[in-house]
């Protein structure tokens, strides 16, 4: 009897380690599925029932703890996932990141860390940030059908080595791609101006206007024509003039990569800007003032056009739909003006370790920020608080009065993390519907009319650059990324000559300025034919 009961043990054990090695096998070769897998609810709220502790870094922008805000309190009650911040300011995020990866010791979550296509590369290779394409189908339903519907952003956010390593914010209600540049509409009317230029010509003789016929009434000839914060407010904007999407690297309507500072357009939009210093039409503090210089000039009255959000951001003020957008212009040289437009994709907002005892949960935490209430959570804080449904199922809302009588927006910061980083998650329109103004639906008419209605389109996709390839470009990219902006403020200012363009264009090639939109080309002809 002793021996047939030893023995029935000796076969049950047996089996039981056969058992348990086949599932750890199984856990493995999916991708990552952790002990904690069988614990975590594919469906519904919470998420798991027996309270789960993750650590997660992201960049603070430091106007409130984020413990304390009310979206991440509302999400550890619907969740049952508690998070312990290891944050960073915003302005120091970067050096942090590095030392924490270098350090060995990592959160469970990188969360709007930014992490660009090397880092996941990087990282991902060694085993620091776990696959993710295994896990979502089964704990990401939102994510999934984002992929499935969109297999842009898929193709975007998957490495060469066939793995996500990151989750992407993903906005499809924002149009520019970069912040535009308005008209101060107070000197339009002292000039009688009905029309807005539509050609470099026309600009030209507008700012010219302005430079010698006092539309601020002070008698004085005071006025900056067009004053910005450094050159790249205005790039996106005027080398569209010559045909060019991009400052750096783009691709053209026959899926040709180029490397803009060689371009012969990027030489026009160099001359032009030129004779706009020359002619002291572009400010001369542009390269060395502050943004709260530039509106200190604003409200002197002295600014007739510049970039910024929006125009009431510079000028002072309520918001106006007096203050027009810029309409992008064309030069001679070009039948209609190239006009950028938003990406829609902005990579490396949402990261997990290989510390973190639960990948499952953390996808499926993140995963609501994907669907239409989470979106909401997230962008205007719990309801009640900011804003209230009057339809529910037809997804409108309105506002609250602001306590306390602060502005909605410094208010809004205080409730939830998505204030000023690439945090991840959805965004489309119906996330504000009902809580637009006036001044807003004159926003998206001016975007629609005069950027989407005129072919505005991505200058090139987010993509991933093999290990070798990024190595090379990065490389290349340290000399000639500091060469190309020197040269670009000596063409500008005149120190420079433009007669000096060939030699410009025999160092950029020595540099390897050929070999950059060679490298990009490649990656774009990958890209598109995945």
């Amino acid at each position: 009897m002793r021996a047939f009961k030893k023995s029935t043990i000796l076969i049950v054990t047996a089996a039981l380690i056969i058992t348990l090695a086949g599932c750890s096998s199984s856990d493995s070769e999916t991708g990552g599925a952790s002990q904690e897998s069988e614990l975590v609810h594919k469906e519904g709220f919470p998420i798991v029932d027996d309270p789960l502790t993750l650590t997660m870094m992201a960049p603070d922008v430091g106007i409130q703890n984020w413990k304390d805000m009310p979206v991440i309190q509302e999400m550890e009650k619907l969740t049952n996932i508690r998070l312990e911040f290891q944050n960073a300011p915003k302005d120091s995020f970067e050096t942090k990141k590095n030392l924490v990866f270098a350090s060995g010791e990592y959160p469970d979550i990188f969360f709007a860390a930014g992490l660009t296509p090397a880092e996941e590369l990087n990282y991902g290779s060694q085993g620091i940030l776990i696959p993710l394409e295994d896990l979502i189908p089964q704990y990401a339903p939102n994510v999934n059908k984002i992929l499935e519907d969109n297999p842009d952003i898929r193709k975007s956010i998957t490495a060469p080595d066939g793995h996500i390593y990151s989750l992407p914010k993903v906005d499809l209600a924002q149009p520019w791609y970069r912040n535009p540049l308005w008209y101060n509409g107070d000197f339009l009317k002292a000039l009688k101006i009905d029309k807005l230029p539509e050609t470099t010509e026309e600009l030209y003789t507008y700012l010219k206007r302005v430079k010698e016929e006092d539309p601020n009434g002070n008698g004085k000839q005071d006025e900056i024509p067009l004053s910005l914060v450094k050159l790249k407010e205005i790039r996106a904007w005027l080398l569209g003039a010559f045909g060019i999407y991009e400052d750096k690297i783009y691709v053209d309507d026959q899926s040709k990569v180029h490397y803009t500072p060689m371009e012969e357009g990027y030489k026009a939009y160099l001359t032009y800007l030129n004779r706009l210093w020359s002619e002291e039409l572009l400010d001369h503090e542009t390269f060395s003032q502050t943004a709260d210089q530039k509106k200190a000039k604003a409200g002197n009255n002295q600014i007739a056009l510049f970039s910024d959000w929006h125009a009431y951001f510079t000028l002072g003020g309520e918001p106006s739909t007096d203050d027009p957008m810029f309409s992008p212009v064309r030069s001679d040289s070009v039948d209609k003006p190239a006009i950028a437009r938003n990406k829609g994709v902005t990579g490396g907002a949402y990261a997990i370790t290989n510390t973190n005892p639960s990948p499952e949960a953390s996808l499926r935490w993140v995963d609501y920020m994907y669907a239409y209430d989470g979106a909401v959570l997230f962008d205007k804080g719990p309801e009640g608080t900011l804003w209230k449904y009057t339809d529910k199922a037809a997804h409108t809302k309105e506002w609250l009065p602001v306590p306390g009588g602060i502005e909605r927006e410094d208010f809004r910061a205080t409730l939830t993390p998505n204030y000023g980083i690439p945090t991840p998650g959805m965004m489309t329109g119906e996330i504000g519907k009902g809580l637009a103004t006036d001044f807003d639906r004159w926003v998206e008419k001016e975007s629609k009319e005069k950027l989407l209605d005129r072919g505005a389109r991505i200058p090139f996709p987010v993509l991933f650059l093999t290990p070798e390839e990024q190595a090379e470009v990065t490389s290349l990219q340290s000399d000639l990324d500091t060469y190309v902006e020197q040269m670009e403020a000596r063409f500008v200012t005149g120190q420079e000559p433009l007669s000096s363009w060939d030699s410009y264009i025999g160092t950029i090639r020595k540099m390897g300025g050929e070999r950059m939109a060679e490298v990009y080309q490649t990656a774009y002809d990958r890209w598109k034919a995945n």
